[in-house]
């Protein structure tokens, strides 16, 4: 046993680069994946055969999960282990706020700090290192963590002490991702309606005020080459935009806009579900 070991749960899109970044580093690092560790463990790695495994290696476990029923079954797993020396987790998934602060209710009362600390950025930023992540915690756990996140993105954000707080920094970032792909997928339908060149716009755009991550990313790189692999389905923002609409209403927010954006999102998963959150726009092109 290796105290100064880092547990890593959950080896999927996200969390195999972010756990491969971690492993280049010089911690230590054990690592776990329901769906096969060994098939999906970072090369320095130690695979591990069950939560319980990593949880008696590692003082510290990062979590990269798909929602919050398997990150809640992951805690109790954790919290039951037998030789148990985990004193911190770092949840990374994208959960909800009020499912953050269960958890971390959960865990503290095992003697555990969770940390709320979700990341954006998709596939291509976990792989460069380059994600944002959103931490939730007491100032003096930030800075006591800040090498280990250092060791997998340099986009690294203090949003609050409590959890909840990066998740709802997390929905509203995806609330504004989401509605920038809509929106901009409709205004390019409308230019091409009028005989505008897609690349043309694109061009214009993104030196003009209508700019957005739409625009200058998505567009750019997943939809002129028609590759449309952003990385990020069209279920993964539909569970983000439900849990920001959730948050929405729990504190009574003003919310013009968000109804009919997540409208939109609903009925191009009822159409193409998993699709590429980049297929929106020949949906919302030949559906308009």
């Amino acid at each position: 046993m290796n105290e100064n070991s880092v547990g890593f749960i959950g080896l999927g899109n996200m969390g195999s680069p972010m756990a491969a970044n971690l492993a280049n580093g010089d911690w230590p690092l054990v690592v776990h994946d329901a769906a096969g560790t060994r098939e999906r463990a970072p090369a320095r790695a130690t695979s591990a055969e069950s939560v319980a495994e990593v949880a008696s290696q590692a003082a510290v476990v990062l979590l990269s999960l798909p929602d919050s029923t398997v990150v809640d079954a992951v805690s109790e797993a954790i919290l039951a282990a037998p030789s148990l020396i985990t004193k911190r987790v770092i949840d990374t998934s994208t959960i909800g706020i009020a499912q953050a602060r269960g958890i971390h209710a959960k865990l503290a009362a095992g003697g555990i700090e969770y940390v709320d600390a979700p990341v954006s950025g998709g596939v291509a930023g976990a792989r460069a290192g380059s994600v944002s992540i959103m931490v939730a915690a007491p100032a003096s756990s930030f800075e006591e963590l800040r090498p280990l996140l250092e060791s997998f993105t340099g986009n690294i954000f203090h949003v609050g002490t409590e959890a909840g707080q990066g998740q709802a920094m997390k929905v509203l970032n995806n609330f504004l991702s989401g509605t920038a792909m809509a929106a901009t997928s409709e205004a390019i339908a409308f230019g091409d309606s009028q005989g505008l060149d897609l690349e043309t716009m694109l061009g214009v755009l993104n030196v003009s005020t209508g700019r957005n991550t739409a625009s200058s990313d998505k567009f750019v790189n997943r939809i002129l080459t028609q590759s449309y692999d952003a990385g990020f389905s069209c279920t993964q923002m539909n569970k983000d935009l439900g849990l920001y609409r959730e948050g929405l209403a729990a504190s009574a927010g003003a919310d013009p806009v968000s109804g009919a954006v997540a409208a939109i999102w609903r009925r191009f998963l009822d159409a193409s579900a998993n699709a590429d959150i980049t297929r929106i726009y020949p949906f919302i092109k030949n559906n308009s």
